[in-house]
């Protein structure tokens, strides 16, 4: 992992010149943390990460990012290596991208805006045959739920009995889950925390890590929710904004929110696992606060009928 003693040796491995500063990190997520380097009057932003990289697929995710920017997203540009490869061996696995000046994450952006902004994403057309993978597809299953309320529980977490009181509604709607039938590659994590407005404001999109096979239909739910926050009239606005500007996805029914329960529902899990294993109260809180927003607005009979009838 990166620290501030590395300047020098990522500037070189990114080809950039002059006295170098490693700054950070200036931001840190569940998979890696973001750093600050500055050299030769240039600024990158360089991430850092603990997991095993698979090198090939780091290519084909740079190259998706290359493509949705070259068709106009905003989206930073991928910095390579000397080597013309993305990633650098420096105490580690890291990449680096262009630097761009953010404002913090904001559930209540323009969801017009945020609409137009998915649908160019999606008219981005890379097919694919791969296999969606079961964060996105796959339910969790009521044997392993009830596991693992109760080892919550024993632990006396302190989420449990919120857990328990939503379980129903969260095993109904798995029996929703649907195969995508229009598969193609996709961001996959069009959150508040990677659909940001830079401070010239604009949005950009950050974060295509976890870009590949998905359904622009499925990947639609997640901003719906995120960004329409419960009210009808954003709901309708975003979808609309999106369809006018030519996105492909449309929701029709409750398999068409899969990628969204899915993934919310293997977050809230991660987020047990993460709970139960934690050693310190720091981590206890901050995985509780993890599970909490899962727990705000749950995955639902309810949640699914609210957004079905937004955009119907």
């Amino acid at each position: 992992m990166l620290d501030p003693t590395h300047a020098a040796a990522v500037a070189e491995a990114f080809g950039l010149r002059g006295a170098a500063l490693l700054e950070g990190p200036v931001a840190a997520g569940r998979q890696g943390r973001i750093w600050r380097l500055t050299a030769g009057g240039e600024r990158l932003a360089v991430k850092d990460t603990a997991l095993a990289l698979d090198a090939d697929r780091v290519e084909r995710e740079a190259a998706y990012q290359d493509r949705v920017r070259a068709a106009g997203v905003p989206v930073p540009a991928v910095v390579r290596t000397v080597e013309g490869r993305v990633l650098a061996d420096v105490g580690g696995p890291v990449r680096a991208y262009a630097w761009v000046d953010l404002l913090p994450p904001e559930r209540r952006l323009d969801p017009a805006e945020v609409g137009e902004l998915v649908a160019r994403i999606h008219r981005v057309v890379v097919p694919t045959d791969e296999a969606v993978e079961g964060w996105y597809a796959a339910p969790i299953g009521a044997s392993a739920w009830g596991s693992l309320l109760a080892r919550l529980r024993a632990a006396g977490a302190p989420f449990a009995e919120r857990l328990a009181e939503v379980l129903p509604g969260v095993l109904a709607v798995e029996a929703s889950y649907a195969v995508a039938s229009d598969r193609q590659v996709c961001h996959r994590d069009l959150w508040a925390d990677n659909v940001l407005r830079a401070a010239d404001g604009g949005l950009v999109v950050l974060d295509w890590e976890n870009c590949g096979p998905g359904s622009p239909s499925q990947e639609l739910a997640v901003p719906l929710l995120e960004f329409g926050l419960g009210d009808p009239g954003r709901m309708r606005a975003l979808s609309s904004a999106y369809a006018a500007a030519g996105g492909p996805g449309r929701l029709r029914g409750p398999g068409d929110l899969t990628m969204l329960l899915a993934q919310s529902a293997h977050i809230a899990q991660n987020g047990c696992e993460r709970w139960l294993a934690a050693t310190t109260d720091e981590d206890r809180a901050d995985n509780a606060a993890w599970v909490g927003e899962f727990l705000d607005e749950p995955s639902s009979p309810a949640l699914v009928a609210s957004i079905l009838d937004a955009v119907g």
